[in-house]
């Protein structure tokens, strides 16, 4: 069973305060992008690696994968309009039947514990979707007002999500729907149901400028 990984890399920096790109940005003195693409290729030897990144940008991935990494894994390609189209482009370079993750290019701090569980998940259920638990109280904004939420019931969702190549191309062949914020909504709109994983509170997506003095420091240990 062969194994991909596709990397989705086309944000942008407004929220970082920065013109480049947050994936770009330096995390104790190389790309944040370079923690993502590592972790993956020591957590599944052989995987093969497929960026996806905006078009203006494709020249820096390359700097970076020819600097830092064996190019024979890893693939480049362009995103789209949404993370929908993004990932969709990301699929076309899929070959063979395998476990797909789709994972942010932003979290860079995944673990190889955490890729390697959701594989083995997805091995034997179809899919691997990681979650932690919401440590924080909750309201729902509604016509009357605002109404709190059993946070008991809630999961903040993650990645890597991980899949069966045969679940997920199929699910990525219907038509796009603004709902579709992350894959396990493709699934689920495709008529099947997912499976949740222990996610990790060190994973966490580089957003705003306090993100990377965080990863900085989980990073120091």
């Amino acid at each position: 069973m062969q194994t991909y990984a596709v990397i989705v890399a086309g944000g942008s920096g407004k929220r970082m305060g920065s013109v480049l790109p947050k994936q770009f940005l330096l995390l104790k003195n190389k790309p944040v992008l370079y923690y993502t693409i590592d972790s993956f290729l020591k957590a599944v030897p052989g995987i093969n690696i497929i960026v996806v990144l905006p078009e203006e940008h494709l020249e820096l991935g390359r700097e970076i994968i020819d600097g830092y990494f064996d190019d024979k894994q890893i693939q480049l390609t362009v995103g789209g309009e949404t993370r929908f189209h993004s990932v969709q482009n990301g699929l076309k370079l899929v070959t063979e039947e395998s476990i797909i993750f789709v994972h942010d290019g932003v979290r860079c701090l995944v673990s190889t514990d955490l890729i390697q569980r959701c594989y083995n998940t997805a091995l034997e259920t179809g899919s691997a979707i990681p979650a932690i638990e919401c440590r924080d109280s909750v309201r729902i904004i509604t016509e009357e007002g605002n109404d709190p939420v059993d946070r008991t019931k809630l999961r903040l969702v993650q990645t890597p999500q991980t899949f069966h190549s045969k679940i997920l191309l199929a699910a990525y062949a219907i038509d796009y729907k603004e709902r579709f914020t992350d894959e396990a909504n493709v699934i689920e709109a495709f008529g099947l149901k997912v499976t949740l994983v222990q996610g990790e509170e060190t994973n966490i997506k580089i957003t705003n400028p306090i993100d990377l003095v965080v990863a900085e420091k989980i990073l120091e240990g």
